[in-house]
């Protein structure tokens, strides 16, 4: 079997999983939701990839604000060394641009007959060696100039998936004679009886020459706009990977379309691999559900402690406090320190309108958790009001704050754990556990953490404003200061 060119995963990690809030968050999305293990989705897809023979390198594309996040991930999982490649966007522009740009990026190193694969940063496989198979039947594919998409033989009538009509044979696979979207209940009972759809896994194999000439005659407007914002855009290489920030306005004059339609449906060489991989994208808490164990009343207990009675087939996903419930059926419960959903199950899809009437009021919880990861480690807002804000502050070691500003808030800092070395003004002082110090509206500070342990500080904010973005930075070693950008 002639596999072609050298094979680059490409992970994307963009959408905002808005069916798995409370959890999945605007900046802190479904990718980078923790299992049962502890391993998120991104990290399972990262070792799925790295696993994959011949590959030495993984790019992915993904937001620019969630770059350390994504890196902080694979960091701690990356035992085989894999070159990491990073495209960063500015703005989500949807798949069919973000496949342009990692295309593009690709054909630059490697040539036309480099092979992408393709992969969602969010879906679970279980059956890796039968995933591996599917990939190197989908080389195979795209050696031969097809583009090649994954279709899973279905288990049942879904109807939150879309589906792919199998066309003419080519030997185990076959071309695409036509993708479906979304269909109703009816619908999809008759695409599983009829025995010729599978549904659409959102992954995709193809040399970047044979995608990159498709998308020259179908989608003329994306390539344009991923040529222009490679251009225009700023690189960065570092000790732990290669990084590409595309050019915000030449990328936003992408159309903001998928792959399916900017070009996969409109196209006459595509093909696709069925394959049984134990696949899920776990779109929704009812799927989220299927990954663990019921008791014998159908009941799931993820986490913390619950007292039932007459319950059944519920989902609990309550840590911080005991659950109590009485005469419950089909429901779940996520708990959040923020936030709870409450669901019945049968309608897990809806909790996007709980998302999009969060948006139109414009409340926090629709991008922010309690505790916010950052660069440096993570912050957690225990108590606020108009007028004061206290957040339980974490550097890592030899992390740093840049060196900032707030014009509205003055700040208290206590240590609690570790050490700390902060710029106060025009005095540098080190400060041990119990030790505290505090910085008035208008001077500049910095906090390091100089140690080999975790910091941990309680900061106390007190002003007039206490919004995140009273902050004018002066220096930072993230490249968050504009004069480092």
């Amino acid at each position: 079997m002639n596999l072609g060119g050298v094979l680059i995963p490409c992970i994307i990690s963009g959408g905002a999983g808005t069916r798995l809030w409370p959890v999945s968050r605007q900046n802190m999305p479904k990718p980078f939701i923790r299992l049962a293990d502890d391993q998120s989705l991104l990290q399972k897809t990262f070792l799925r990839a790295s696993h994959l023979p011949d590959v030495s390198t993984i790019l992915t594309v993904t937001n620019r604000e969630l770059v350390f996040r994504t890196l902080d991930d694979y960091r701690s999982i990356n035992k085989a060394r894999m070159g990491l490649e990073l495209l960063l966007e500015p703005f989500g522009r949807n798949t069919a641009a973000a496949i342009a740009v990692a295309a593009l990026h690709v054909q630059e190193s490697h040539g036309d007959t480099a092979q992408l694969l393709v992969l969602p940063a969010d879906h679970l496989i279980s059956d890796e060696r039968s995933f591996a198979s599917a990939v190197r039947q989908a080389r195979a594919l795209a050696n031969d100039g097809y583009l090649v998409t994954f279709g899973i033989e279905p288990e049942h009538a879904e109807t939150g998936f879309g589906y792919i009509e199998k066309g003419d044979s080519l030997g185990e696979n076959f071309r695409v004679a036509r993708f479906v979207e979304k269909p109703d209940a009816a619908t999809a009972q008759g695409y599983i009886d009829g025995g010729r759809h599978l549904w659409n896994a959102g992954m995709f194999c193809f040399q970047v020459g044979v995608l990159l000439r498709e998308m020259a005659a179908y989608a003329p407007e994306v390539l344009a706009a991923a040529k222009a914002s490679l251009e225009t855009g700023e690189e960065m290489h570092n000790k732990h990977c290669r990084q590409r920030e595309l050019g915000a306005d030449a990328f936003g004059q992408s159309p903001d379309i998928s792959i399916d339609f900017a070009l996969m449906e409109r196209s006459e060489n595509v093909a696709v691999v069925p394959c049984k991989i134990g696949w899920s994208d776990i779109g929704t808490w009812e799927a989220f559900r299927q990954l663990t164990q019921a008791d014998a009343n159908g009941n799931q207990i993820v986490s913390g402690e619950a007292v039932l009675h007459e319950v059944t087939d519920c989902y609990f996903d309550v840590p911080k406090r005991v659950l109590g419930a009485v005469g419950l059926h089909n429901l779940i419960v996520i708990d959040t320190p923020d936030a709870l959903l409450i669901a019945d199950s049968a309608r897990s899809q809806d909790v996007r309108f709980i998302v999009k009437e969060l948006q139109r009021l414009e409340h926090p919880a629709v991008s922010l958790h309690r505790t916010v990861m950052r660069p440096w480690g993570t912050y957690t807002v225990l108590e606020e009001s108009d007028r004061y804000k206290i957040k339980r502050i974490v550097v890592k070691p030899q992390g740093q704050l840049s060196l900032q500003m707030h014009h509205h808030r003055s700040e208290h800092w206590i240590v609690v754990s570790g050490a700390a070395v902060i710029t106060n003004g025009d005095r540098e002082i080190f400060l041990n556990s119990n030790e505290s110090t505090y910085i008035p509206a208008g001077h500049q500070h910095r906090l390091s953490n100089p140690g080999k342990i975790d910091l941990v500080m309680i900061e106390v904010q007190s002003g007039e404003y206490l919004g995140e973005d009273d902050i004018v930075r002066f220096d930072d070693i993230y490249g968050r200061a504009p004069e480092l950008k």
